[in-house]
């Protein structure tokens, strides 16, 4: 879909700014199912840096991220050579995720030692009640997650 004069706005992909990039990936595609679809590696004149507040010694990367009928939809941006300082708190921005298992995922990322917050019914204004769980990345980037029974999507 372009966007248009009915449809001014489309949305492209969220972005996490990560330490390293194939740990992240450990994660976001040996537990979470994306795909890279490219990876790029550091460019000096990368938009990232004034956008994301980058000091110029930094080092990136950038990989952007596919899933199942959705191309582009995620994107990681690897900053090397100087500390990412820790985010924030409280946290000021999440992805969220529908997932068709839940307990896998939740496990995944059990397994590789990342924080798992306690399940919670999510309750939707519209009479839908599902699973909702946060896990926190490698780098402390908060990943929402949530699944409804059949017939609820």
């Amino acid at each position: 879909m372009a966007v248009s004069k009915d449809a001014p706005v489309r949305f492209q992909r969220g972005n996490f700014v990560v330490a390293d990039l194939d740990r992240a990936l450990i994660f976001y595609e040996g537990v979470l199912g994306f795909e890279v679809e490219y990876r790029l590696g550091d460019n000096p004149d990368s938009y990232s840096r004034p956008v994301f507040d980058i000091p110029v010694e930094a080092k990136l990367s950038f990989v952007t991220l596919n899933l199942a009928g959705q191309r582009r939809v995620m994107a990681l941006t690897e900053m090397t050579e100087i500390p990412l300082e820790p985010v924030p708190h409280p946290r000021r921005s999440a992805i969220v995720l529908e997932t068709y298992d839940p307990d896998a995922v939740m496990a995944g990322a059990r397994e590789l030692g990342l924080t798992v917050y306690e399940e919670e019914v999510l309750k939707t204004p519209d009479g839908r009640v599902g699973r909702e769980i946060g896990i926190v990345d490698f780098d402390d980037n908060l990943v929402v997650i949530y699944w409804f029974p059949e017939g609820q999507s």
